[in-house]
């Protein structure tokens, strides 16, 4: 079985926290390199939150993690075999929709892989990541709008578009249909470009 949300949210607490004590950093300088406020990293630490997929990318980039080791089943290297339903969800909708990360390699360059079902009306907005960061997106059912960047193209069953993550970009249902569609993300260099502050963990 794959790990509840409520489980996952400590899991991802605790790797958050020991990631953070291996680099001797105070929660300040996490903040710091993060962009993430102090007050939600010791909440995240505290197994207290369900943290956005763009506050999970800030901090596992921050910490030179990788958000497939961050949110794995078992701590390590993310595995090489996912189950069905064994997925992370890492964003969900009032409507039912979902965002699951079903696969995903370890750091510095980082190739995740994603199962995404938006419900009609759903929206997905998701600031710039890393720069170098690509996406592929490829809709097996329902109609998907994208916006990336200038480009705003709708996509149906078969579809694919390839384009720039490290622009701010959507994805939208406009339609009375269930839309699904997997997503392939490429990071490079995770965790190899920030300066790497040596202090004393608070």
């Amino acid at each position: 079985m794959g790990v509840e949300r409520d489980d996952l949210a400590a899991v991802i607490g605790a790797r958050i926290r020991a990631g953070r004590h291996a680099l001797k950093w105070t929660l300040d300088e996490v903040a710091a390199q993060s962009g993430v406020s102090r007050r939600m990293i010791v909440t995240v630490e505290k197994g207290e939150a369900n943290p956005s997929v763009a506050t999970l990318l800030l901090l596992s980039d921050a910490l030179g993690i990788g958000l497939p080791t961050l949110v794995a089943a078992r701590d390590g290297v993310p595995a090489a075999l996912t189950r069905r339903g064994d997925g992370a969800e890492l964003w969900s909708s009032p409507s039912g929709g979902s965002g699951i990360l079903l696969a995903g390699t370890p750091s510095p360059d980082v190739l995740e892989l994603w199962q995404w079902t938006l419900a009609p009306g759903d929206t997905h907005e998701s600031t710039p990541h890393a720069a170098g960061t690509r996406e592929i997106l490829h809709v097996g059912r329902g109609v998907v709008n994208l916006t990336a960047g200038p480009d705003e193209v709708n996509l149906s069953p078969g579809d694919t578009f390839a384009f720039d993550g490290d622009q701010a970009h959507a994805y939208a249902n406009t339609s009375n249909s269930t839309a699904e569609f997997t997503l392939a993300v490429f990071e490079p260099g995770v965790g190899t470009s920030s300066p790497r502050p040596s202090h004393q963990t608070t």
